[in-house]
């Protein structure tokens, strides 16, 4: 379902990207996209706006007034087209396709760098400047932490994945001693 997901959302993202670049506006689409993102992944909204009982342009009015004006003419726009399509379930993934394509545009990479404990900032520039070598693009490393990681770090930049964990060089053994 993820997969039917991102190809339906994906055209929405891109037209909205063509947009916010055209008009200069790409931060703002990026909040605008992250704010209803996020409401639309509230596990309240959602089960409204799934609900058979609320019209389409209920659902895009209750979106609306969620938003509480942090929308522009055309955010608020692309929420009655979203709720007249019946796509207002997409904005999560809407959101995530355009700050990819936002990111590729502005030659930087995502990061998301988990660790079992917090690291220093000298330690976190060396590993950006090393990434930066590696993929020839700007890094942006988003940080958090899991104990259930024991030691050492795992990183997710786009398709890449490293995991360089105690936990999963542990689940590796097992694996392949056949635990």
């Amino acid at each position: 379902m993820a997969g039917d997901a991102t190809t339906i959302a994906r055209p929405y993202a891109e037209a909205v990207f063509q947009r916010a670049a055209e008009t200069d506006k790409l931060d703002l689409w990026s909040d605008m996209l992250e704010f209803l993102g996020a409401a639309a992944a509230d596990p309240q909204l959602d089960r409204l706006l799934a609900s058979p009982q609320l019209s389409r342009e209920q659902k895009a009015a209750l979106v609306l007034d969620v938003s509480g004006g942090r929308l522009s003419d055309e955010g608020e726009n692309l929420v009655r087209l979203l709720a007249e399509n019946g796509r207002l379930s997409l904005l999560p993934e809407i959101a995530a396709l355009y700050e990819a394509r936002k990111a590729e545009h502005e030659g930087t990479v995502e990061v998301e760098l988990t660790t079992a404990y917090p690291l220093k900032p000298a330690q976190e520039q060396v590993l950006s400047d090393a990434l930066k070598a590696k993929l020839g693009r700007e890094v942006r490393i988003h940080s958090h932490e899991d104990p259930e990681l024991i030691g050492g770090f795992r990183l997710r930049a786009g398709d890449m994945v490293i995991d360089g964990s105690v936990a999963g060089q542990l689940n590796q053994l097992a694996h392949e001693l056949g635990l």
